[in-house]
């Protein structure tokens, strides 16, 4: 490895280490965001605490397999790398900038089960049964909305 390669490569390591620290700062505000404790986010990560704390203050990196199982259970992980919000609906509401604007714009978000149905069923119906279905939404989401 010539001087200029190992200069190039070490600059690329200073870069990792410099956004870890905004990494490790969006994990702790996510856990706390959804109201978990450090012993709690760990264990739904698969890892124990020691290690949950270490990617809270940036001596650690998570592997993808943490990162897959937090999101599973909420994580905004779009979030974690690039301090843009992608998740709405949980906690905290997603940035300005990331709300839809126009109907056809995709929001990124976790869903159950049942969600994840009811959206396969709306995106099977035809625009009549989309429409229906929209209005009916809306007529029971009323009192919710007006009950806080």
């Amino acid at each position: 490895m010539c001087a200029a390669d190992f200069i190039t490569q070490m600059d690329e390591v200073q870069l990792v280490f410099i956004h870890m620290g905004d990494f490790s700062s969006r994990l702790r505000e996510e856990r706390k965001r959804l109201g978990l404790s450090q012993e709690a986010l760990a264990e739904l990560g698969g890892v124990k605490l020691n290690a949950q704390s270490n990617y809270e203050t940036g001596k650690r990196a998570p592997d993808s397999d943490y990162l897959t199982r937090v999101a599973a259970h909420g994580v905004d992980v779009a979030f974690l790398f690039s301090g843009q919000r992608m998740l709405a609906g949980r906690g905290a509401p997603a940035n300005d900038e990331q709300q839809p604007a126009a109907t056809g714009d995709t929001v990124m978000r976790v869903v159950t089960r049942e969600e994840a149905a009811l959206l396969d069923n709306y995106e099977a119906a035809d625009e009549r049964g989309r429409a229906a279905a929209r209005s009916v939404l809306d007529a029971l989401a009323q009192p919710k909305r007006a009950n806080g």
